[in-house]
């Protein structure tokens, strides 16, 4: 999307599961959330699917491996096998690979998705810094990941060997609110080394090339509940976004977005790709959607009208991101999106 097509969200006449063949959807926030499929998820992904759309599940939680996750996803109704699943555990693996022999030994600092995917790598999986590791990976291992695994990370990356992460997430949702990600782990390891980090997940590049080639997928639509990963990710591979608000990103977030956090579409779920999707029209100081209204008036953004509140959202954001422009638009928002009640 150029710049001038960031200033607002996109609309589409044609159903989104219609205009791309490939929905790149994340799967915590977006799919389910602390193990409990997200509602309208289940029959949402199932009309796309029947209707001739590919579904793969690209997620940067490099904790479970493909086929764990695919089993997951089958038993909530969402039928999925081990390779319409892409990991940040993959990407990092593959990362590593490149820059490391075969036969490596790789300490892990992580869960079994992230051993399974380096083992495919040809790289040997070690436990401990006396192991003789020549690199160190680091994924999320869960909420009762023992302290002493980051301290192993720690011996070994002072010995002076290289040090990769799946992905720098600082947060994950839970069933029972957000919770602390890899990132937060990886800031821990960062703190005691002095040490930075080769990323490999959402919104790198080593992501969006392992997605590109385990789907082919030629016409992509990443789907997502996060500005800096799977908006961003989406920004820097090029290709067309949908957030749904389902997952971390909250309206205020979206409506102060920075350019490369800007989705191309907005909707409150995953019933957003059986649909398409309304256009945000200008008219002088203007921005329309449905019947609402935004515009900037001093330093405050008005809105005024009823109707969907997600049009409401996506006249605001068209509002917004014109005034921003290639910055942030530092209104005051609050009143505005308050009235959206979202």
């Amino acid at each position: 999307m150029s710049q001038a097509s960031r200033n607002r969200p996109r609309g589409s006449s044609a159903a989104l599961s219609e205009a791309y063949d490939t929905a790149l959807l994340d799967l915590d926030g977006v799919v389910y959330a602390g193990g409990h499929a997200i509602v309208h998820a289940v029959d949402s992904l199932g009309a796309a699917r029947d209707g001739g759309m590919h579904l793969a599940y690209v997620t940067n939680n490099a904790l479970r491996t493909p086929a764990a996750v695919a089993a997951h996803l089958t038993e909530l109704g969402v039928p999925a096998e081990s390779a319409d699943v892409i990991t940040s555990a993959q990407a990092v693996a593959r990362l590593m690979a490149d820059q490391l022999p075969a036969g490596a030994r790789v300490l892990v600092v992580g869960g079994e998705g992230l051993r399974v995917a380096l083992r495919e790598r040809g790289l040997v999986p070690v436990e401990s810094a006396d192991d003789e590791p020549v690199a160190v990976a680091q994924g999320y291992g869960g909420p009762d990941m023992a302290w002493g695994r980051f301290a192993e990370a720690a011996y070994a990356i002072a010995r002076g060997v290289p040090w990769f992460a799946s992905n720098t997430d600082l947060t994950i949702p839970s069933a029972r609110g957000i919770a602390p990600g890899n990132g937060a782990a990886v800031e821990v390891v960062r703190i005691a080394t002095g040490a930075e980090p080769q990323v490999a997940g959402k919104p790198l590049p080593p992501m969006h090339r392992e997605t590109v080639l385990r789907t082919g997928a030629e016409r992509p639509l990443v789907v997502g509940d996060r500005l800096d990963t799977d908006i961003e990710g989406a920004f820097n591979g090029g290709v067309d976004s949908l957030l749904v608000l389902t997952g971390v990103t909250d309206a205020a977030q979206l409506v102060a977005a920075l350019p490369e956090h800007r989705p191309t579409y907005i909707d409150a779920d995953l019933r957003g790709l059986l649909t398409g999707q309304p256009e945000v029209a200008e008219s002088g100081e203007d921005f329309r959607c449905g019947g609402w209204t935004a515009s900037v008036r001093g330093d405050e953004l008005v809105l005024a009208g009823d109707g969907d509140v997600i049009d409401g959202l996506r006249a605001l954001c068209g509002a917004a991101w014109t005034y921003a422009g290639d910055g942030s638009c530092g209104l005051d928002a609050d009143k505005a999106v308050a009235r959206l009640g979202l």
